[in-house]
């Protein structure tokens, strides 16, 4: 299999990826199966690819596929890999159309300096500029990742500096938009979040060993320590002798993504200093507060706003309960249908229970509206189910503008609230009522994080630089032609 064309089945944006990476001191440490393990913690962040590079002294051994975590790293090619002390993992939601084998990561290279592996999360906004730049300079590349551009830049620069870790302090003034990245050079882990803060990334720790990753819910699986959030800008690097941190390009700022707590990071997490099942109660609270209505029963559009709907029941009073049931088991089954098939997909995937919906008055959470299809398609279904009234509530915004920084929202024209205001979408989808999120109510969510906070797919006000020029894959296009 080369290549999956993807088919989303919710409404909700996509985060591209999450990482994960580990350095052990005690050579009676699977580094491979902790990544592995760590890998299903962060199946959420991507399903379309996952892999494994592990670091025996040097020599890096790599396994990916297409496909969730268990698809993809088979017993068989886990088997394959030696033993090492440093080991990193990569999941992947790609927002190309199609997702092919040699763009999956973590990316392995070497270069007149070593060996190097990376695992990346997040957007560059300046990709289509230094594309350019590295293949005038006689680049060859394999694929359109980031993660590729990331690491020429990188291969670059070493021959300026004395070390690896100075190198990557110096091409992050090369880099712009989001990029949280584990590395391995040949002994070292090496993580880096770039100066916005935009994506998360967090240290921990289990006995000797030290861990990176995308969301501290990794760590928890593994029975490691959380011990503190990268900060925007920070390199970390770990190595036998410990952890060191370099800060020359931190500026004490961040954007991080509001969306995070809404919808991409899984509730038992803690980023940034707010946890996640906390942010998300508060966001339904708040929504009780400024959409009240009455009603028999309190629901979420499983899973990311059932958090939201305890919090809405709390505060209004109106019992929880469960309205919809999910289908968590159909996997990549559907990956291949048109997008004609989206709605028999949604039929499978989703399903009322009509015991407890039929004669009531629901209130249904989501998590976000951003096509508009999945909601309708919900409105309906627990109207056929015997619903009395619905309404249909927001733990976010409107989504009004694109997102350069790593979520999957990549036109104006493909969002709903920039063809519809509330009220008619409200009339468009058949509910009783419709209420969003407030910004300044989302922003509350959030009190207490550490860092400043990412709002521009809701308001416009970008935090960092968006793309001048349109990245496009000229070869692809030629290719396509024939």
């Amino acid at each position: 299999m080369s290549e999956v064309t993807k088919l989303s089945i919710s409404d909700s944006p996509r985060d591209e990826c999450g990482v994960f990476g580990i350095f052990s001191n005690d050579p009676e440490v699977d580094t491979i199966q902790e990544t592995y393990k760590a890998l299903f913690a962060l199946q959420h962040r991507g399903q379309e690819s996952a892999g494994i590079v592990v670091n025996s002294g040097g020599e890096m051994k790599c396994v990916k596929n297409l496909g969730t975590v268990a698809e993809a790293l088979t017993a068989k090619e886990l088997d394959s890999l030696p033993k090492g002390s440093i080991a990193i993992g990569h999941v992947c939601y790609s927002p190309d159309t199609q997702l092919s084998r040699v763009s999956t990561q973590p990316l392995m290279m070497r270069y007149i300096r070593g060996s190097l592996a990376l695992a990346q999360n997040g957007a560059l906004t300046n990709k289509a500029q230094l594309y350019k730049m590295l293949e005038q300079g006689g680049a060859i590349f394999q694929s359109t990742s980031n993660a590729e551009l990331i690491a020429y830049v990188i291969a670059s620069l070493r021959l300026n500096y004395a070390t690896i870790e100075e190198t990557i302090v110096n091409a992050m003034k090369e880099l712009e938009g989001a990029y949280s990245l584990v590395l391995t050079s040949p002994s070292m882990l090496i993580g880096v979040r770039d100066p916005g803060g935009f994506r998360p990334l967090c240290l921990g720790k289990k006995g000797e060993s030290y861990m990176l990753s995308s969301e501290s819910c990794a760590f928890d699986s593994l029975g490691a320590e959380f011990i503190r959030d990268v900060e925007p800008g920070e390199v970390v690097v770990i190595d036998e002798n410990g952890v060191r941190s370099f800060k020359e390009n931190c500026t004490g700022k961040g954007s991080l993504c509001l969306f995070e707590y809404v919808y991409v990071a899984r509730p038992d997490s803690v980023i940034d200093g707010v946890s996640v099942y906390q942010a998300r109660m508060e966001a339904g609270r708040i929504l009780a507060k400024e959409h009240p209505v009455e009603a028999d029963m309190v629901c979420g559009v499983p899973d990311s706003g059932l958090s939201a709907a305890l919090g809405y029941s709390v505060e209004s009073g109106i019992p929880y309960g469960m309205a919809l049931i999910k289908n968590k088991y159909i996997g990549r089954t559907f990956a291949n249908k048109k997008l004609s098939e989206r709605e028999q997909v949604l039929k499978v995937k989703l399903n009322a229970l009509n015991a407890a919906v039929e004669g009531k008055r629901i209130v249904i959470i989501d998590d976000s509206i951003v096509r508009g299809s999945t909601c309708r398609y919900i409105v309906s279904l627990l109207r056929q189910s015997g619903a009395k009234e619905v309404h249909y509530m927001v733990s976010s915004p409107p989504f009004f503008n694109p997102c350069y920084y790593g979520i999957d929202i990549s036109d104006k024209e493909s969002l709903i609230s920039n063809k519809m205001s509330a009220d008619e979408l409200c009339r468009s989808i058949g509910a009783d009522s419709l209420g969003y999120l407030s910004i300044d109510g989302l922003h509350s969510i959030a009190k207490g994080c550490k860092v400043g906070l990412c709002d521009a797919c809701f308001t416009g006000n970008y935090p960092a630089k968006i793309p001048t020029e349109k990245f496009e894959d000229r070869f692809a296009r030629k290719i396509d032609k024939k």
